[in-house]
């Protein structure tokens, strides 16, 4: 018996070795169905005029919706509101994080525990943290409202009025994501080669010069890979902003998603819609294709590669 058993077992082993790599790769396989199938759905009804109300005038239009968006003063608006919105957040998140990571730079037991402490905004859904902000910012009855009337700001309107709606969207935002930035970037600090610091400290190189001559070039790198992440996340915004203002006070902060959203569930208009996601898919490859090339030029400029 053991003698017939032993010439399949040499058979079976390079059997599964050829099969191993397909069946490794099939999540992937999954995950890239779950991306495309909704992506050339989204491309189809892109190209067509089609209304859930009007569905007898449905018909393929091809790229008049993309043309009809060059003097759609909706949609500039959409794209005023959503660069302003990305900005305001990236860059300020980017300088917070960078100064609470200087600040938790060296390790010790304090640092370490205020940086968990700090990472407790980011284990929060963004929609239950806008929700969280929306009750505290209640003119009626919210602590932040309470706060400010101590110094004097009264009748304070946060996020019910379009001329404070996008700064109050914007701190939630800060809220929530700085963590990520500055969780980023202190791990970049931490790995930062000692060297250079102790030659500046020994020769007396004053704070300043050692921050943007060697810790800002050599934190490069990380910095880039937070901005990217960031940029991608803010220019696709949706959950806090809708769950505070579903894109109001009017149309204040009809960001890509909220609007695209409101098109298809409010005003039935697919195609719009569609064409709008598109738009947000091609800015965000284009912004992904810039930020990796400067991230691979720094990484080699990092490690002497010029």
């Amino acid at each position: 018996m053991s003698d017939t058993a032993l010439p399949s077992t040499p058979a079976a082993g390079p059997r599964g070795a050829r099969l191993l790599p397909y069946v490794l790769s099939l999540p992937a396989l999954l995950v890239c169905i779950g991306i495309l199938v909704p992506f050339f759905t989204a491309a189809y009804y892109s190209l067509q005029r089609y209304k859930l109300s009007m569905p007898q005038r449905r018909g393929f239009i091809w790229f008049d919706q993309y043309l009809n968006f060059a003097t759609d003063s909706d949609f500039w608006h959409t794209v005023y509101v959503s660069l302003v919105y990305t900005v305001a957040t990236v860059v300020l998140e980017l300088l917070l994080g960078l100064g609470i990571a200087l600040l938790l730079r060296e390790r010790s037991r304090l640092n370490n525990a205020a940086s968990v402490a700090l990472l407790l905004p980011l284990m929060t859904a963004p929609a239950i943290a806008a929700l969280m902000w929306k009750l505290m910012t209640n003119p009626g009855f919210g602590v932040l409202s309470w706060v400010i009337a101590q110094f004097g700001v009264t009748d304070f309107k946060w996020a019910s009025s379009p001329a404070t709606a996008m700064f109050t969207v914007v701190l939630v935002d800060m809220w929530v994501y700085t963590p990520f930035i500055m969780i980023l970037l202190l791990a970049g600090l931490r790995s930062l080669p000692t060297q250079p610091f102790e030659a500046a400290k020994l020769d007396g190189v004053p704070a300043y010069f050692v921050f943007f001559r060697i810790t800002l070039p050599m934190l490069m790198p990380y910095i880039v890979t937070a901005t990217l992440f960031r940029l991608l996340d803010s220019i696709q915004q949706f959950d806090i902003v809708y769950a505070m203002t579903q894109g109001g006070p009017g149309d204040s902060l009809l960001l890509f998603q909220v609007s695209a959203y409101l098109d298809f569930f409010q005003y039935t208009n697919v195609g719009r819609s569609a064409a709008l996601m598109m738009i947000l898919w091609a800015i965000t490859y284009a912004l992904s294709n810039v930020f990796i090339k400067q991230w691979l030029k720094l990484r080699e400029r990092t490690h002497g590669a010029h």
